[in-house]
């Protein structure tokens, strides 16, 4: 596992496929999650998935054409006594562009156009 910090809060291994701890991410993706942790407060935030390959997403169910596949999102964990909405709207403040909602977090996402949808 690496434990190289490629930000302020953030190690590489947090972002490694879970596979085989391949790894693509974008700097867009780091800056922002450091806004996001800001603006909850300099709160931990959990990375429940990140960069996946091709075959690790199919064999999770993931979604044909991931932002994760192509290192561009992550799922963030629920924070404790932290809606699940306001996770959202701070991702929003964040500067993410595809934000989706589930009963164990937020997935967050730099894709170029905006997406929103509620899972949960």
């Amino acid at each position: 596992m690496n434990d190289i910090y490629v930000s302020k809060h953030f190690k590489l291994k947090e972002f490694e496929c879970r596979d085989n701890h391949t790894v693509k991410l974008y700097k867009e993706l780091i800056d922002r999650l450091e806004i996001f942790r800001s603006l909850i407060g300099s709160r931990p935030i959990y990375i429940n998935s990140g960069f996946r390959t091709p075959e690790y997403n199919k064999l999770i169910g993931g979604v044909k054409n991931s932002q994760h596949v192509k290192g561009r999102a992550v799922d963030i964990k629920k924070i404790d006594n932290m809606d699940i909405d306001v996770m959202s709207e701070y991702a929003k403040k964040a500067g993410f562009t595809g934000i989706g909602k589930y009963h164990w977090g937020i997935h967050v996402d730099i894709r170029p156009y905006q997406a929103r949808w509620d899972n949960r």
